[in-house]
């Protein structure tokens, strides 16, 4: 017998072999009929896989994201099988899950395929998934699993079955089809009720230019039609949010093939905007004690040789500069932080000197795929809202918890109220990604775990998830579509002083190594644009609106009026402009709201004669007729309100 401890602390007992399908039968059936999968002593396994030793059990239905991903996963392998029942010889890359759905990547040969496709390929998984084909496991020898993909003529599979060995390989079968996996996998075909695929994409196989280009197709599965309608419903939303729709239509932002693939230019008002969230942040930096440093684009190789980014990051760097001194080569800056330690090294520290917070808004380089660049959110060039703080062992615990005040600030004030915070910590196996000793890995991981629970943050754990150089807590955002973003993170890091020797002297009068903290509470100015434009629809709150006001003269007659109006608003710092172009109110009045303008002001006689202006709030109309100062003195608190997180004002 063995015992089985469920989430609630409760043991049961059950033959050895047992598996977690019958288990969930044994406590109702109405639950077995709806587990997709089993969290086994925190590994997520088929739910018909038995179980031979003692363990802790979970359940897994379709809101949880292990068990999401699992049904995905399980449906990637159904589409591969209704490809092959329509595409022959098909040869098949990897189909994993992802965020929202799954993929896979195949090779069919001088085949293509096309949207139009996708509709006879869904209708066949539908047909395929009402067989109710158990998704069956099976351990192989590797001579037997190389065999049978020779023999299907499949070089991708064989490429990845290079690097395993006998013993870890396992097969999967549903109905006709066989794939190489290591699963886990739902228990039969007939949970997955409605499906939908979304895109064809072209993809090299693992990533690398040299490869082949293999074809992408994406999709999406639910166990119930009615949660499909739901997503397509706000797929079609997001199209309406996407950001790079919206840097068109506003004026925000734009690309050029001549300057560079994922080299954003940032036009006037996306450049009032960046500018406005810099100096948000900076005034909140002053406020808590962080020094302004600036760092030049480039620095020596070795420079990121030291630091250890040359040795992980170099292939993914753009290639190095180099100068007519033989020897003698630059790099574009792909982090700050080697920089800063330079900085806090150009003078002797005392342990008097500690805390020092050095920040600053510092653009990087970094060479992604072109494949891989999306708009904003995936660049070549971007500005890091970048600080590292310098402290003492003992200051650690309560510096890194200022940070996270200060990341939570930043989230209010911008009207992201739903956030995980992610510990992410080393990969539990794979200890070669990273540099540093064991006990400093363990001391900052207790670090970050201990912060996170004295603050209250709802916090999740993943393995494998850290920095090369130190563990993470990583902030979670979900926007108003219920889609997450990654956005602020704080790390600690014991190794950088270690690689750049930095010292301080402490008041036993001995040196001693300085506590490194990296953070960036908006991730990237280019990614968490992208995201807040997306999250509000592109309505921006007025305190960052580029253009706050526009004033909108009803004919030429009164155009001096509407300058005056600008002139006035603007002694108060408000953002405002006047569209006198020789059109019909209703037409200035609909280009302004198409332009997502916080507030309109029309002016006429009435307005001129009594020195008023009537205000229309975008996405609300009319609201009446009011003094210039009673509307100057409006603004201005509902932008202190905003700025200080006491009112947000974003329609999602």
């Amino acid at each position: 017998m063995i015992h089985i401890t469920l989430p609630d602390g409760s043991v049961r007992e059950y033959a050895e072999g047992t598996s977690a399908g019958d288990i969930a039968k044994s406590i109702s059936e109405g639950l077995a009929r709806k587990v997709l999968a089993a969290e086994v002593n925190g590994e997520v396994w088929d739910t018909s896989r038995p179980i031979n030793n003692n363990a802790t059990l979970r359940l897994l239905t379709w809101d949880d994201k292990n068990a999401k991903a699992t049904f995905w996963h399980s449906s990637a392998h159904l589409m591969a099988e209704a490809l092959e029942a329509f595409y022959p010889g098909t040869k098949f890359g990897i189909g994993p899950p992802i965020e929202t759905g799954f993929y896979y990547d195949i090779d069919l040969g001088d085949r293509t395929i096309s949207d139009d496709d996708l509709k006879k390929i869904e209708d066949k998984m539908k047909e395929l998934a009402k067989a109710n084909n158990a998704y069956k496991r099976e351990d192989v020898a590797k001579d037997k699993a190389v065999a049978y993909f020779t023999e299907k003529g499949d070089q991708y599979k064989l490429e990845l079955l290079e690097g395993l060995s006998d013993g870890s390989i396992t097969f999967y079968t549903q109905g006709n089809f066989t794939d190489l996996c290591r699963g886990p996998h739902i228990p039969n075909t007939g949970f997955i009720k409605a499906v939908k695929l979304t895109s064809i994409a072209g993809a090299y196989w693992r990533g690398n230019e040299k490869n082949k280009m293999l074809t992408r197709i994406y999709g999406v599965t639910f166990p119930a039609q009615k949660e499909l309608d739901e997503y397509l419903l706000l797929l079609e939303e997001a199209k309406k949010r996407d950001h790079r729709k919206l840097g068109r239509e506003l004026e925000l932002f734009t690309f050029s093939e001549k300057v560079g693939s994922g080299l954003p230019l940032w036009l006037p008002k996306g450049a009032m905007l960046r500018e406005r969230l810099q100096q948000f942040l900076q005034k909140a930096q002053i406020e808590t004690g962080y020094l302004p440093v600036i760092s030049p684009h480039i620095g020596s190789k070795q420079l990121y040789v030291t630091s250890g980014h040359w040795e992980k990051y170099g292939k993914d760097s753009f290639r190095p500069i180099t100068t007519p001194q033989e020897g003698e080569e630059f790099m574009l800056k792909p982090m700050n932080c080697p920089h800063h330690c330079e900085i806090y090294k150009s003078s002797p520290r005392s342990y008097k000197d500690l805390p020092l917070r050095l920040a600053e808004f510092g653009t990087v380089y970094r060479y992604e795929q072109s494949g891989e660049l999306h708009g904003l959110t995936r660049v070549r060039g971007f500005t890091q809202d970048d600080a590292h703080l310098f402290c003492t062992p003992e200051q650690v615990s309560n510096e890194f918890k200022k940070v996270i005040d200060l990341v939570l600030y930043v989230f209010e004030s911008l009207g992201f109220t739903e956030y995980t915070a992610q510990v992410s910590l080393r990969d539990k196996e794979d200890r070669s990604k990273y540099i540093g000793s064991e006990q400093n890995w363990q001391i900052a991981e207790q670090a970050i775990i201990e912060a996170a629970a004295d603050k209250g943050l709802k916090t999740v754990v993943e393995y494998g998830e850290a920095a090369f150089y130190g563990p993470k807590l990583d902030f979670m955002v979900r926007d108003a579509l219920g889609r997450k973003w990654q956005l602020g993170t704080i790390q600690v890091d014991y190794n950088l002083p270690e690689r750049f020797e930095l010292e301080y002297v402490d008041s036993d009068n001995t040196r001693k190594r300085p506590v490194m903290i990296h953070r960036a509470p908006f991730g990237s100015m280019e990614r968490f644009i992208a995201v807040l434009l997306e999250h509000c629809a592109g309505n921006l709150p007025i305190w960052l609106a580029p253009l706050q006001v526009k004033v909108l003269p009803i004919s030429d007659k009164y155009s001096e009026y509407a300058h005056k109006v600008v002139a006035k608003l603007k002694v108060s710092d408000i953002r405002a402009d006047v569209d006198d172009r020789n059109e019909k109110i209703g037409r200035k009045i609909r280009d302004t709201e198409l332009m997502k303008t916080p507030y309109m002001l029309v002016v006429g006689e009435k307005e001129m004669t009594d020195g008023l202006v009537s205000v229309r709030k975008h996405g609300e109309g009319d609201k009446g007729a009011v003094s210039i100062d009673a509307f100057t003195t409006e603004i201005k608190h509902l932008v202190n309100e905003q700025m200080r997180g006491k009112a947000h004002h974003i329609n999602s």
